[in-house]
Parts: C-alpha cells; sequence; structure tokens
C-alpha cells in the first residue's frame, strides 16, 4: 500500500483520522512527492501526528563524523515533517559499536538536532526501543541534560519489558512520561528471544500515563502475531475504557 492511501484506509477500516507513518514507509523525500502525500490525507480528512524516523548513525558515536551524519539525518526529516504538516519526529537512537551510551555526546548531537527543529516548529522525540542505546532512563538523561522544549520522550508500553527487568521496566515508563509530550505507543505485547511473549500491565501503564497528566496522542502498535485488524481495534478499545 503506498503511505499517501494509508489514512484513507484506516479511517474506514478502524475510524481512525491521524496516522503515525515510519520513515522506511516513504518512498523518498522529493517535495513534490511529500506534498502529494500531504493532500491525500487531507482529503481523507486525517493528519500525520508524528513520523517515527530510523537511520543508522549514533548520536554518541566517538566517531565525530558519524554524529555529524546523525545530526544532519535528523534535519532531512524535520524538514519532512514540516512539509508533512507533521508536529513531531521520533528520531532513534542506534548502538555505537565503539563507545558504550555516553549521556554528553548524545546530548550534544540532540541538543543540535532540537534547535533545528524549534526553526521548523517540530519536536523530536526520543523512544524506549532498543535496550542498550535506548534505555529509559539512558533516554531520560539525555533530554533532561538538553532541557529543551523541542526534546521529549516517547513512552512505549512493552519494549522495556522484554529485557527481563519488570520493575525497571515501568518505573522508566514513569520517568517517560513525566517528560513525554505528544506522542506515546499503546502496545498489549511484545515478543523477546524465541518469540517469548511479554505482556503489559495496562491498568499499571495507563495508570501511570494518567498520572503523568499526559495529554498528547496514544499512537496503536499492533506487531503481535494475529490478525492486525481485530488486534488493533482491541487496542483502541482498550485505550478508550482506559481514558474514559
Amino acid at each position: 500500500m503506498e503511505i499517501r492511501d494509508f489514512a484513507a484506509h484506516v479511517s474506514e477500516k478502524l475510524g481512525i483520522k491521524k496516522i503515525e507513518p515510519w520513515s522506511e514507509h516513504f518512498r523518498s523525500r522529493d517535495p513534490k512527492y511529500l506534498e502529494e502525500i500531504r493532500n491525500a490525507v487531507a482529503k481523507a480528512g486525517g493528519m500525520i501526528v508524528n513520523i517515527a524516523v530510523d537511520g543508522e548513525h549514533s548520536p554518541y558515536a566517538v566517531d565525530k563524523g558519524e554524529r555529524e551524519k546523525f545530526v544532519a539525518f535528523g534535519k532531512l526529516w524535520i524538514d519532512a515533517a514540516a512539509a508533512l504538516g507533521s508536529p513531531s519526529i521520533r528520531r532513534n537512537m542506534p548502538k555505537a559499536g565503539a563507545s558504550d551510551p555516553d549521556v554528553q555526546r548524545a546530548a550534544d548531537s540532540f541538543s543540535r538536532v532540537a534547535e533545528y527543529a524549534a526553526k521548523k516548529n517540530v519536536v523530536v522525540n526520543m523512544e524506549n526501543d532498543n535496550p542498550v542505546s535506548e534505555d529509559p532512563f539512558f533516554i531520560v538523561k539525555v533530554v533532561d541534560k538538553v532541557d529543551s522544549p523541542w526534546l521529549h520522550a516517547l513512552p512505549d508500553f512493552a519494549n522495556t519489558l522484554t529485557t527481563g527487568r519488570e520493575e525497571h521496566a515501568y518505573s522508566g515508563i514513569k520517568e517517560m512520561f513525566a517528560r513525554a509530550y505528544n506522542i506515546s505507543h499503546v502496545k498489549a505485547l511484545e515478543l523477546g528471544e524465541n518469540d517469548k511473549a511479554f505482556y503489559v500491565d495496562m491498568a499499571k501503564t495507563f495508570g501511570i500515563l494518567k498520572g503523568a497528566n499526559y495529554k498528547g496522542y496514544c499512537s496503536m502498535e499492533f506487531d503481535s502475531p494475529g490478525d492486525p485488524y481485530k488486534g488493533t481495534a482491541e487496542l483502541i478499545e482498550t485505550t478508550l475504557r482506559y481514558l474514559s
């Protein structure tokens, strides 16, 4: 499916108007192509509320050239988000082969990205995805170090649970929601090594969300076995029940 058709598709199937595409869903960042997508989404009565952007370069790499590539790639997608009318992007934080996660170097890189994002009126979010380089407490340290209204946390309900450290995961989610702004990822479960399923305590996690007075979007992320339409519909139903 072309990304331009997705908003109309989920509107018809699930009654959802706002979408969060992945950078890999786009064929290019050509301005005409992005305009085509924006017009198609608007025609469907929808909106892109965040773009999940994945790159290959680490913001905390020892090699300065790699950090420069991280910053440059982020700027390209900030420009794309502005063209698409998206209020934010999620930037991933890949591991650096020659370095453990480093708060100062990561903060220096993200500070430059956030400074550019401010000029484009686009928020940058950081997700607890990779358990090494995107541990929730590491993300929190980077966000606090940068201390910019244009850089926030993106709490994913399930990702950190796959470490098997449940208390760490929920404590991390709490700290991330305290620094979240406009986007979070709702999941019921995540598959770890050997397809072991880690189930989210939805009542507890939505309790954390409410306790943080979070007012942003809850993005449905179904990547489990089974029918994605049925699974996503169940996520929507669960979310609406806990938010009511």
